[in-house]
């Protein structure tokens, strides 16, 4: 079976660059998983070219967006998402990243800037309101993720990308609530997303 670069769900194109990813969360959707709305999103052949996901992508315009967002941190792979988000823009389409909000951390640099022109918008996963929280809730494979991810919206906000934190509402009301105070002490939205089961 061919491994799984795009899938459609909806309106929206996602893309599944990468297995690779630097948070083991506890709530995601492929513990346990081989397949997410019926596609098997394991990469069993390994990661794919820049050039096969613009094949599978085709005319852009004919969905609402393309997603970054697989079974892996999309920013594992930077220049091959900005490969693919210039041939999108080029051909009038819009594209986002669904991220851990750990690419600066993993590039080793503020790749903030290099996502401006390229991204329409830039969902970061904050999900938990400390950074005790979060490695208990994430499970970090990386040292400073916490404050990372913070420092990585704050960077995108800088560099005029359209960010905003995201929770998933498995968390409960109460932490809801101090996440959204996290949210306006950077200065950037909050919007709570359902659990997915």
């Amino acid at each position: 079976m061919k491994d799984t670069y795009t899938y459609q769900i909806g309106s929206n194109l996602y893309v599944n660059l990468t297995n690779r990813c630097s948070n083991r969360c506890t709530f995601c959707v492929r513990n346990g998983k081989e397949r997410y709305e019926g596609y098997p999103l394991w990469l069993k052949g390994g990661e794919p070219t820049a050039e096969e996901v613009k094949q599978e992508i085709g005319d852009p315009t004919k969905y609402g967006e393309i997603v970054f967002c697989g079974f892996g941190e999309p920013t594992e792979r930077l220049q091959t998402l900005l490969d693919i988000c210039a041939y999108v823009h080029a051909r009038g389409g819009k594209t986002r990243l669904n991220t851990n909000g750990h690419g600066s951390l993993l590039a080793g640099r503020n790749i903030a800037p290099e996502l401006k022109g390229h991204l329409d918008g830039v969902n970061v996963s904050l999900n938990a309101p400390t950074e005790a929280e979060y490695a208990a809730l994430c499970l970090p494979q990386i040292a400073g993720a916490f404050a990372g991810m913070l420092d990585f919206a704050r960077a995108c906000k800088k560099a005029g990308v359209n960010v905003w934190f995201s929770v998933v509402d498995c968390i409960g009301a109460e932490k809801v609530e101090e996440c959204r105070k996290v949210a306006s002490g950077v200065g950037i939205p909050l919007r709570v997303r359902p659990m997915i089961t």
